[in-house]
């Protein structure tokens, strides 16, 4: 039996190439296209240092030092808004006006609200964590997860949340 190879035959789209891409639900992106997402990528780091000199440099007072929870104070809270902050012994997320923080041992990553696409939050069903997913603009998510000393801290740290959300996420 003979076989015919056809250098003309098209090509079929396999999702092995983008890995967002989800048949029936995402149109496949066009070579050119992925091709520029990844240059932009590549000159746009996703992982940011969080901690900037200037800010270092100040000093502190007692409005602005947090308590031993990691939560900022209520003072800190009127001057620049809804803070959010919670910490375990390996991370921490944070939410401010700024954007979202995760910190996963000596790794940080930083997201500003203008290329958050969504965010979701899952306090855990059994157990202590606290899940909290950012899906960016670009068709990325991360995660970062804590655990709450108690499992009756999920609900309040929701709430926490939910409230800086509905500060800076509608406006970004």
């Amino acid at each position: 039996m003979e076989q015919r190879v056809d250098p003309n035959s098209p090509l079929e789209y396999a999702a092995g190439t983008d890995p967002a891409y989800i048949p029936g639900l995402t149109a496949p992106r066009s070579a050119e296209s992925a091709e520029s997402v990844e240059a932009e990528e590549a000159q746009e780091p996703v992982t940011e240092p969080a901690a900037e000199p200037a800010a270092d440099a100040a000093a502190p007072d007692d409005a602005s030092v947090p308590d031993e929870e990691g939560a900022a104070s209520e003072a800190d809270e009127g001057a620049s808004g809804p803070v959010f902050e919670v910490e375990d012994r390996r991370g921490s997320i944070k939410a401010d006006r700024e954007g979202i923080r995760f910190r996963l041992d000596d790794q940080e990553a930083e997201f500003r609200w203008d290329e958050l696409g969504a965010v979701e939050v899952k306090p855990a069903r059994f157990g202590r964590r606290f899940t909290v997913t950012v899906h960016l603009t670009t068709r990325r998510w991360f995660d970062a997860e804590v655990e709450a000393p108690a499992r009756s801290c999920l609900k309040e740290w929701t709430a926490d949340l939910d409230a800086v959300l509905d500060a800076y996420f509608e406006d970004a």
